[in-house]
């Protein structure tokens, strides 16, 4: 229990450390509180709650201010995001091309709609109005890479090779405990 202990507040000591560099960099203050929102994403990822609590005590700018910025932009998330952060282009010339067809599959065949993260922390889908490449349409990004002319077929491929590694661990380990001695006897179990 002590560990964890030491663990937790090593952790908070080292955002604290973090977040007062940050803030230390922008004196001026309300003028440059998007920088420091974006200063908190580059290290965190995300913004988490205590990330703003202590920014909002370090600046002494109050924390609602920070969250309503933090919710105006979407460039900023109170979550962190998954693995694999897919984005959707919905922009009108992806529209035209079928882009909601292609949210559709990575909805259904990742259980979650546009804006969420599989429970598992693997994936986070997200829509966009425009990545910039509308020739290119429907186009969707993978952690910042791009794949470009997705029907509901190739959604559904990219989501394969995208996902594949770990469906691929998961049956080879599952092959392995079939094969192990007294496997037999425990799905007998089982089933029984």
């Amino acid at each position: 229990m002590r560990s964890e202990q030491a663990v937790e507040g090593h952790h908070l000591l080292a955002m604290e450390e973090k977040l007062q560099a940050i803030v230390d960099r922008y004196k001026s203050g309300r003028s440059t509180l998007v920088g420091v929102l974006q200063d908190v994403t580059q290290a965190f990822g995300y913004l988490p709650e205590e990330a703003l609590r202590e920014i909002s005590r370090a600046s002494e700018v109050p924390v609602s201010l920070f969250y309503s910025l933090a919710t105006f932009y979407k460039s900023f998330r109170l979550e962190p995001i998954g693995k694999k952060h897919v984005c959707v282009c919905v922009g009108t010339a992806c529209h035209v091309r079928g882009a909601a067809q292609v949210v559709d599959v990575f909805e259904r065949e990742l259980s979650i709609k546009a804006g969420q993260t599989t429970p598992d922390g693997n994936f986070t889908l997200e829509t966009v109005n425009c990545l910039g490449a509308c020739a290119l349409g429907p186009l969707v990004t993978v952690n910042g890479e791009y794949h470009s002319k997705l029907d509901q077929k190739a959604a559904q491929k990219l989501l394969k090779k995208l996902d594949g590694g770990q469906k691929a661990e998961a049956q080879e380990a599952e092959a392995q405990g079939a094969e192990s001695p007294g496997a037999d006897a425990l799905g007998a179990d089982a089933q029984a």
